[in-house]
């Protein structure tokens, strides 16, 4: 049979391809309906063969939803993302959802017109990054009539359901073993906190923290751009060249920190002797570093897990009371670069 290339299949194509009727042809696809074997092997072998793919646009006319999950997260660079998608990929890859994803740049506004489009496709679910938004983009969360997950953060209160860590006790947690281990002397480095508002919590709470016990941080340095080994390198330079005093850096991440602690092993300094690090996140890519970096695990994949079975859940009427705020525990790796004691 020919056809003609610019000009979508349809249950038309394959019912003449397999000599059986349209109607027959959709009961098959949709798995409805009693329809033999034989038949039944026939179209699906005819429908591989020419490519066919159901249009859903139809089916979702009547119910109003397609099968899709809105996933918008603020970046893909960011290793910790891709994680969060491996977990929600795990969960709705046993169902008929998809998950489709939207890339914000951490910018509001953004963010405002993602969530537009992907709500004007009628999806099943929203899973969100973050409890901050616009006036607006809240307001369609709120109005959209389905299941949605705010991830990444549970300081807060959320437009239906939220999953992750408490980031202001992250940071409470880790400057508690800091100040345990005996360092006095710390300085600070990470993003601009406008944009990032799990790591302006998490430094909120590691101030609140340190100040209970009467330390201040000595010196502190924030940056726009992307997290890097070479921008932690260099501010790591830049800050124990005005405050040489120091005797311990937290990170608001693991790249940046990692940049730290490759500056500090060519400079010869004693680690965690004269100077110990931390950061954020937990990322097994650094894994391979000279040493093994402190850090906070962020539950990543744990958190896209429960995200997708919340929506999940919501979706099924039968499935009685579901659990909208999930906070999970992060714990502490001390690795090689954080004295216990």
């Amino acid at each position: 049979m020919t056809l003609d290339s610019k000009r979508p299949l349809t249950l038309r194509d394959v019912s003449e391809a397999t000599g059986v009727s349209e109607m027959t042809v959709s009961r098959v696809l949709r798995n409805r309906g009693d329809v033999s074997e034989k038949t039944r092997t026939k179209v699906l072998a005819a429908a591989k063969e020419l490519g066919y793919v159901p249009n859903k646009i139809a089916g979702a006319l009547a119910s109003s939803r397609v099968n899709l999950v809105a996933v918008i997260i603020p970046s893909l660079s960011n290793m910790v993302f891709p994680e969060v998608l491996t977990g929600i990929n795990k969960i709705l890859e046993e169902t008929e959802l998809q998950p489709v994803v939207g890339v914000t740049d951490y910018q509001p506004e953004k963010e405002e017109k993602v969530l537009f489009e992907m709500l004007s496709w009628r999806p099943s679910g929203v899973i969100i990054a973050g409890l901050e938004h616009t006036d607006a983009a809240r307001a369609m969360l709120s109005a959209a009539g389905i299941p949605v997950v705010e991830i990444m953060d549970t300081d807060g209160k959320p437009v239906d359901a939220m999953v992750g860590i408490s980031h202001r006790r992250a940071g409470r947690e880790m400057a508690k073993a800091i100040l345990k281990a005996g360092y006095r002397h710390i300085g600070f480095m990470g993003t601009k906190m406008p944009l990032d508002h799990r790591a302006r919590k998490r430094f909120e709470g590691f101030t609140e923290a340190l100040a209970k016990e009467g330390v201040e941080i000595e010196d502190r340095e924030f940056y726009s751009g992307g997290s890097a080994l070479a921008k932690g390198r260099e501010m790591t330079a830049a800050m124990l060249e005005r405050s040489p005093e120091l005797d311990f850096l937290y990170y608001s991440n693991d790249m940046i920190g990692a940049g730290g602690l490759l500056y500090l092993e060519e400079q010869g300094i004693d680690i965690p002797g004269d100077i110990g690090l931390a950061g954020f996140n937990g990322v097994e890519l650094l894994q391979g570093l000279p040493r093994k970096l402190a850090t906070m695990d962020s539950c990543r994949q744990e958190i896209g897990r429960k995200a997708a079975e919340i929506i999940i859940a919501q979706m099924d009427e039968a499935a009685g009371e579901v659990d909208t705020s999930v906070t999970l525990t992060p714990t502490i790796s001390y690795g090689d670069t954080l004295k216990r004691r």
